[in-house]
């Protein structure tokens, strides 16, 4: 084991720890508006690097990089079609959830359709939670340490052993900043290990050329660029496993939903301080996944010189950074690996309790004052803790790539709730009983396409084919069951909603990069 790289992640997560919490500690959480939301206090830098770090967790710096090492860059798509996905947000989603001052994105579905819709997609939400993201996270996150540390030699016990301790380490601290710090402690360590993580990325990419170059980073590039050039490619082909057409159908879908409609995302967005900032912070996010490639899929073409013959491919990351790094520095990567699995767990915990205590518990409970919400929300993300610990050894023994098996998993909760969504964004007159019948045609469907029958399409097609299939499904049967006064919303705003006035300049530079990126992995550019 490297005790001295260990000494440097402890002590990398000690700082954060008191720093986040001292900072917290000026609110008091007795209130559900302090203890979920952090008093929508949040300026644009928080909201950028929160979003930043809840989407970047463990389970992409071990999935992608697996995915590269095994494949190509075409995984890559996943986040750089996601910038123009968060500029829609930016510009169409996040103002109409700020007017009707929603804590939760299902406080919509209340309000446009009725409340059994919303207590039913907070249940999907909080399904979602407990089956794919929650052990996920605690599954990617234990991979990646085990990579760098290797505790199953250090302690002669088995790798799944190893797993499962790591797995209680990890939700056992995750669980402690949500329960004991709230909302404010989880962004301010968000903003801490965002800066952390931009310094490491750019330590580790400099020492894994030097390895690759035999102590020199340019000739590191050299190698990189100069050979095995079909995984430097980002635009697949119809029988790779993600089809650059897809960008355009169903992966277009689920980033619109992920990034405007899920809960432990949307909820950063929610808590800004107005509209403007809110609108900056999901542009800064962009930013950074511009630059995200450079950690995320870098280091999986690096791997692929370094070690051609890996068997186990999910360690490909965590290998890389354990023979790169000085032990030092390994220390310090593998506490911003672990700060971004802890960000992405705080958060989905923090909308797992935020979902039950506002849209289910406190329905039925409607004599609870603020202290019993806040308590009943912190046993409530114990248990959930608690049963995903026990769940997330097993994936495991789950067949194919981590990183397929999220997304192709995230897709069966993910674009039915979008389409119910959207159908209600677009219309006024669509009832609630014609959104609940699409909700379940679509779940019963995919379920069915992709379980049951062969169907010889890749799914990112079969969720585009199904998101119009129920959409013409609801209008149909809307015909015949409409509401029966159309929709007005109303204005129940509690921030500014004065929106970002230079927002299209920096909207279009970002969709330009976009652009470049890919046309820079790609058969006209470094894949030639």
């Amino acid at each position: 084991m490297n005790f001295t790289g260990l000494l440097c992640f402890l002590l990398f997560l000690a700082l954060v720890a008191v720093i986040s919490f001292s900072r917290a500690r000026k609110i008091r959480l007795n209130t559900t508006a302090a203890y979920f939301m952090g008093n929508r206090t949040l300026g644009f830098w928080m909201v950028g690097f929160s979003l930043f770090l809840t989407n970047l967790s463990c389970n992409q710096f071990v999935g992608e990089n697996e995915f590269v090492y095994v494949n190509d860059m075409t995984v890559m798509a996943w986040g750089m079609s996601s910038i123009l996905a968060m500029l829609v947000v930016a510009e169409f989603f996040l103002p109409i959830y700020l007017r009707m001052g929603a804590v939760t994105t299902p406080d919509y579905l209340e309000h446009r359709f009725g409340p059994r819709l919303k207590k039913i997609v907070s249940l999907i939400f909080l399904v979602s939670y407990l089956v794919t993201l929650i052990p996920t996270i605690l599954y990617g996150s234990a991979v990646a340490l085990n990579g760098i540390f290797h505790i199953d030699e250090a302690l002669g016990i088995s790798y799944f052993s190893a797993i499962w301790l790591l797995i209680v380490m990890v939700g056992v601290i995750g669980c402690c900043y949500t329960v004991l710090g709230g909302f404010k402690a989880i962004t301010v360590s968000d903003l801490v290990q965002g800066a952390g993580l931009l310094i490491g990325g750019i330590a580790l990419l400099y020492f894994a050329l030097r390895y690759l170059g035999d102590g020199s980073a340019a000739h590191g590039v050299h190698t990189l660029l100069g050979s095995k050039k079909e995984h430097l490619n980002a635009i697949g082909g119809a029988k790779d496993p993600i089809p650059f057409s897809t960008l355009f159908t169903g992966m277009f879908l689920i980033n619109l939903y992920y990034w405007g409609m899920e809960q432990y995302i949307m909820q950063q967005a929610l808590a800004a301080k107005s509209l403007s900032q809110g609108q900056k912070g999901l542009s800064l996010a962009c930013l950074s996944k511009l630059i995200s490639p450079l950690l995320l899929n870098v280091p999986g073409l690096i791997a692929v010189h370094l070690y051609p013959s890996m068997t186990n491919t999910a360690a490909v990351f965590p290998r890389l950074v354990g023979d790169v790094l000085p032990p030092v520095m390994t220390g310090f990567m593998a506490a911003i690996i672990f700060g971004a699995a802890i960000s992405t767990f705080n958060a989905g915990l923090n909308s797992s309790g935020t979902l039950f205590i506002m849209n289910l518990y406190k329905p039925w409970n409607r004599h609870a004052n603020d202290r019993q919400l806040v308590k009943a929300g912190r046993i409530f993300q114990l248990s959930i803790t608690a049963t995903a610990m026990c769940f997330s050894p097993f994936i495991l023994y789950f067949d194919g790539g981590f990183y397929h098996y999220i997304q192709k998993i995230s897709s069966f909760f993910s674009v039915p709730v979008f389409t119910v969504m959207i159908v209600g964004f677009l219309t006024k007159k669509v009832s609630e009983r014609a959104a609940l019948i699409g909700l379940c045609f679509f779940i019963v469907t995919y379920m069915l396409s992709q379980f049951v029958l062969e169907v010889p399409l890749h799914y990112l097609h079969v969720v585009a084919i199904l998101f119009v299939a129920t959409v013409g499904l609801i209008l149909a049967v809307n015909r015949w069951m409409p509401r029966a006064q159309p929709y007005e919303p109303r204005n129940l705003a509690v921030v500014d909603l004065q929106p970002w006035r230079q927002r299209y300049l920096y909207f279009f530079l970002l969709i330009a990069g976009m652009a470049g990126a890919f046309l820079l992995f790609s058969k006209a550019g470094l894949a030639k």
